[in-house]
């Protein structure tokens, strides 16, 4: 028998829907339709812990300005 998931419309850039498509890959714990490139519906339930994986791997990819005093 079907079963209904509560869920959240997410609209993101497409780079962040690569991201969080990448975190989703392993266990499918946060997507619940992929509606189209900056498009998803999220399992309402695991939406604060998908931001903070989001963020876990935005800080992760981000640059550090670089402080090797080259002036």
């Amino acid at each position: 028998m079907p079963k209904a998931v509560k869920g959240v419309l997410v609209e993101c850039d497409p780079s962040i829907k690569a991201i969080i498509l990448k975190i989703d890959q392993d266990k499918h714990d946060y997507i619940v339709e992929d509606l189209d490139d900056q498009t998803l519906v999220i399992k309402e339930s695991q939406l604060q812990r998908l931001k903070a994986r989001l963020e876990e791997e935005l800080a992760n990819t981000q640059q550090m300005p670089d402080d090797s005093g080259s002036e």
